[in-house]
């Protein structure tokens, strides 16, 4: 992945304790030390983007199966008695975050 960004100052940024971006240890890569927003100025996770993202490639998760080892069934009906027992809810979102996040259908 490559990532760029251009300051007015070529490495570095408008206020040194802005300087946030770090070159990885890794070769081609850059650390964000802090959180990261996209179209938003007040990114609540390490990660926001609030619109479409594009993905060429695969998205990795821990629940990805590739990374799993000893996969085996389970007992349905033992599963089945614990689902009966989950806590279900419904919601609607609180209007300031569904403003920021762009939902229209609360």
């Amino acid at each position: 992945e490559f990532f760029f960004f251009q300051a007015s100052n070529p490495g570095q940024f408008e206020n040194d304790s802005d300087a946030l971006w770090q070159r990885g240890h890794v070769p081609e890569t850059i650390v964000c030390h802090g959180r990261v927003g996209i179209n938003t100025d007040a990114p609540d996770e390490a990660l926001v983007v609030c619109g479409n993202a594009k993905v060429m490639g695969r998205v990795m998760h821990p629940s990805d199966s590739r990374a799993k080892q000893n996969i085996r069934e389970v007992d349905t009906n033992e599963q089945l008695r614990r689902i009966t027992q989950m806590r279900l809810v419904e919601y609607d979102y609180k209007p300031e975050f569904a403003s920021v996040m762009g939902i229209k259908n609360t």
